[in-house]
């Protein structure tokens, strides 16, 4: 025999063998029983040398039977190797115990009920063979997993989550059965994790919002009995986004250099500085205009020494910032204050950097695997957009997003249509939460900047403004729908664009060139259309235009504290929202054992209509109620709520700003 273990496989299944000899045609014509005791090896005896084919022949027939017409003997007469025949059997005693644990042991190795199901529609399809096993002992299949599983690690995951079996020790059908399913378990959870995320996205926080669709464990199996190479096979289940990918190499070599990031010479942009002088107002030309409009990085010719109106707001935003009188005006006091500005901290890491790459390895398994093609991509704590084309960049700009609490959402949306001269409808949260206790404190809050307030007759209240340059959506909007009433804008605050963190907004994307943005996404949508920035600036009027696109473009809002830049360089940013460390908390602690169970979470409110008393708004209902501004401003507690509705608007316990703000 080739090996102790084997010895005792084909000493166990000794019966069984000499059973198929015997009854074997070509044994049955051999009355020689010292042939027979030959091949079949007694456990308590010496164990002979192994038969050789010779030891098989058919002996002569007897002379009663040597009359019977000659014929060539067919090959099946002569029978296989005895090693053959005994690994068979082995084989077969294994897929019997595979049946007994498939059909109604595994909730034992697999606890998820539909990994369970697969399982068992995977082995039963091939009548209970196993995967992982031939011949008696681990297959090379087995080996290629075993190994690809214990280097988890290196695409993100965590390789103690995917517990492997010794099939070496394994010396009976039952410890093969075993480890054959223990394998199996581990592939495919392995195969789900590295799809769609150890981490499920509802555990992190209710502003993010993904279809996962994991494998099917029957899926899995199946491609990885018809691979050559099973490690190969389970690779597969990454992403293979270029993002993800350049992660998993910045991994490597963080881990190599012992958790620090290569330093690399960055050059810094220098802060342009704008000189003293007289007092600049609108109308003035002066060279000082120049650095000016570099410094605060304001759209258009930045050669320009007018200043103009554009300046102006830029100059009146940046004193808001500062704190100081907001005239718009470009005195030596706001000069000061512009040129004595600390840097901003918003690209510093927010922790480990091994740690900071794996989350963002992770958050990639939420996204589709296919980004389409053209596609957008917003970086929220890069405050960046990227519109990609043919897997390039093909536009890039600044933009403005949420506010922490008030955050940019994650999600995967498609683009349908621009909507040039937009109208903004106030969002019910702003509407519940801002806009009427502002109105508590000043009636004319919302005339003084053009909004216009209405109610229908159920009761719901609706805020909106109309299209026009001071609209808060500027003049161009972007549209994707979806549930978090997100979009990408113009907006006239263009002096945020000169800061170098830029979380002010209430969701939505403020984008710096919109119109050039609009430009490039119609070249990619409506090619034949000869769009411009120039032209659609020509559209701007007090009317709504909306130009669809004939093939819906993808917008993906990602949170990518980690990635590597266009010379490959690794880049890390602020955890704006503090996302990075909810994840790493979850990886780290306790709940990583039940991280990948997602959790119900309340639906988000921020769409729901804001209700009050129908006719509260616009005179009296003739039935002798309050009406709007009786119930703001003088007869509060004879309102009632609609009933069941989320519209009831106590006053204040504490004076508000009365700050108008825009999504």
């Amino acid at each position: 025999m080739k090996s102790v273990r084997f010895e005792r496989l084909l000493a166990s299944t000794a019966l069984g063998l000499a059973l198929v000899l015997s009854s074997h045609a070509g044994m049955a014509q051999t009355p020689d029983a010292k042939q027979v005791d030959s091949a079949v090896p007694m456990p308590d005896t010496t164990v002979p040398a192994p038969p050789t084919a010779k030891d098989f022949e058919p002996k002569s027939a007897p002379a009663a039977a040597t009359e019977a017409p000659k014929q060539t003997a067919a090959p099946s007469t002569v029978p296989p190797p005895a090693a053959t025949l005994a690994t068979t059997v082995a084989d077969s005693a294994v897929s019997d115990k595979l049946r007994e644990l498939v059909s109604g042991k595994l909730d034992r190795t697999i606890s998820r009920k539909a990994d369970r199901d697969g399982v068992e529609q995977f082995y039963k399809a091939r009548n209970f063979a196993p995967l992982w096993v031939s011949n008696g002992a681990g297959n090379d299949r087995a080996k290629s997993a075993t190994a690809y599983l214990a280097q988890a690690d290196a695409v993100g995951l965590e390789p103690a989550d995917y517990q492997t079996p010794d099939l070496k020790s394994a010396a009976t059908a039952d410890a093969l059965a075993d480890a054959e399913i223990k394998l199996t378990a581990a592939a495919v959870t392995f195969a789900r994790h590295a799809q769609i995320g150890r981490v499920h996205f509802t555990r992190v926080s209710a502003d993010i919002q993904f279809d996962l669709k994991g494998p099917e464990a029957a899926d899995v199996l199946a491609k990885l009995a018809d691979s050559n190479d099973a490690g190969k096979a389970l690779d597969s289940y990454n992403p293979p986004l270029p993002e993800f990918k350049a992660l998993r190499e910045k991994l490597a070599e963080v881990r190599k250099n012992g958790g620090v990031v290569a330093k690399t010479e960055e050059a810094k942009p220098a802060v342009v500085q704008v000189e003293e002088g007289k007092t600049l107002k609108p109308g003035m030309k002066d060279e000082r205009v120049v650095a000016l409009r570099k410094r605060l990085d304001i759209a258009g010719d930045k050669t320009n020494e007018n200043y103009d109106n554009d300046v102006r707001q830029a100059v009146r935003g940046f004193q808001k910032t500062a704190g100081i009188n907001a005239d718009g005006n470009l005195g030596n006091n706001t000069v000061k204050a512009m040129n004595g500005e600390k840097k901003e901290t918003a690209r510093g890491p927010s922790g480990d950097p091994t740690d900071i790459i794996l989350v963002n390895m992770e958050r990639w398994r939420w996204y589709q695997r296919d980004l389409g093609n053209p596609h957008v991509v917003v970086n929220i704590p890069d405050y960046t957009l990227t519109l990609w084309n043919d897997s390039k960049v093909y536009w890039k700009t600044k933009i403005v997003a949420g506010k922490p609490g008030k955050n940019t959402p994650l999600i995967s949306a498609e683009m349908k249509f621009i909507t040039v001269n937009p109208t903004w409808n106030v969002p019910p949260s702003i509407i519940e939460k801002e806009y009427l206790p502002a109105l508590q404190q000043d009636p004319q809050a919302l005339e003084r900047i053009g909004l216009k307030l209405t109610q229908d007759a159920d009761g719901t209240v609706h805020i909106s403004q109309p299209p026009g340059a001071g609209n808060a959506l500027g003049r161009i909007r972007f549209n994707f729908p979806n549930k978090f009433l997100v979009y990408q804008h113009d907006t006239p605050d263009k002096h945020l664009f000169a800061k170098e963190e830029r979380a002010f907004s209430h969701g939505c994307m403020r984008v710096q060139n919109p119109l050039l943005y609009g430009e490039k996404l119609l070249s990619l949508a409506l090619p034949s259309e000869n769009y411009t920035a120039a032209k659609l600036e020509k559209m701007f009027g007090g009317s709504e235009i909306n130009i669809n696109f004939p093939k819906n473009i993808w917008v993906h809002l990602t949170y990518q504290t980690a990635f590597v830049d266009d010379e490959g360089k690794l880049q890390l940013r602020k955890d704006v929202y503090g996302w990075d460390q909810r994840m790493i908390q979850i990886m780290k602690g306790s709940e990583r054992k039940v991280a990948d169970i997602g959790i119900d979470r309340a639906p988000n409110s921020s769409s729901k209509p804001v209700k009050m008393q129908p006719g509260m708004y616009g005179g009296d209902t003739g039935r002798g109620g309050p009406n709007f501004f009786d119930f703001l401003f003088g007869n509060a507690q004879a309102a009632q709520p609609v009933r069941g509705g989320r519209n009831y608007i106590a006053p204040p316990s504490r004076s508000p700003n009365g700050r108008l703000s825009q999504r």
